[in-house]
């Protein structure tokens, strides 16, 4: 079983920056697959960036450029840099743990709400 803690949500104006926190229990961090994952008021969740085992990151097209997911397994946690932000990103914010292909280790944090508002 693995925990997830999300921190770093809350308001900020368009243009601002936050930066999301997610702390994890794994006994093995590094061996997780980490994502963020974020959903607007009224839409479904979706992706919004990873990073595998390996380092590789991948991104969603809406917040390529101005967010950066990066990790420290040291410390058994993931981070979502955002930058230039928008309305439109104004959403729950998750973070996620797996272990592809391993479908049962999928692991969820209760979120952390970012509100982008002028």
């Amino acid at each position: 079983q693995v925990q997830l803690v999300e921190s770093g949500g809350g308001g900020v104006q368009p243009g601002g920056s936050l930066r999301l926190s997610c702390a994890a229990s794994a006994s093995i961090f590094s061996i997780y697959t980490m994502s963020w994952y974020r959903q607007p008021p009224g839409k479904q969740r979706e992706l919004v960036a990873n990073i595998t085992a390996n380092y590789g990151t991948a991104y969603a097209s809406s917040v390529e450029g101005r967010f950066t997911v990066s990790r420290d397994n040291a410390k058994k946690m993931v981070y979502l840099q955002m930058n230039d932000l928008r309305p439109e990103d104004t959403a729950v914010y998750y973070c996620n743990a797996r272990r592809p292909p391993l479908i049962q280790y999928d692991y969820w944090g209760p979120g952390t709400q970012v509100t982008v508002s002028s």
